[in-house]
């Protein structure tokens, strides 16, 4: 019976050991944390991020996947900014390697973005110019004439 139990114990504590890494593991698991934020030249513009509202300039918000961003910024007296933003995954999110950056990396890591955009005056165009340009329109359309594009 003691020789049984001899043979049984290095086990046994190879188990508990096992026991010990894998919950370590489990408690000490990895995350990527992603986050882009968005700045205006000049700030306070309403920021929209594929059609949901993030808020006022600067603004943040995290993000789960990488892609093509539609950004969309509008402020009063500017002009409306609509920006496609391609966000390509960094080296550690690559397939395979992100299951260990998810899951097994002991710790967090942190993917921030930052999206810059220089927004512009908007133009008004006096009103004489615009009654000017409708009624040549008219003349052309009236005579035949179609303006191209």
């Amino acid at each position: 019976m003691h020789a049984l139990a001899n043979r049984i114990e290095p086990f046994c504590s190879q188990a508990k050991m096992l026991a010990m890494i894998t919950l370590l593991i489990l408690v000490c698991s990895g995350c990527v944390r992603r986050r882009m934020t968005v700045r205006t030249s000049p700030p306070g513009a309403t920021v929209s991020i594929d059609n949901q509202l993030i808020g006022t300039s600067p603004a943040s918000t995290d993000f789960i996947y990488y892609g093509t961003r539609e950004v969309r910024v509008e402020r009063e007296g500017y002009r409306t900014e609509v920006v496609l933003r391609r966000m390509k995954p960094p080296w550690y999110q690559l397939p395979v390697l992100d299951f260990v950056s998810e899951t097994l990396w002991p710790g967090e890591i942190r993917d921030e973005r930052i999206i810059d955009i220089e927004l512009v005056p908007q133009v008004i165009e006096p009103s004489e110019d615009v009654l000017n340009r409708a009624e040549a329109l008219r003349n052309q359309s009236r005579s035949g004439i179609i303006p191209a594009g």
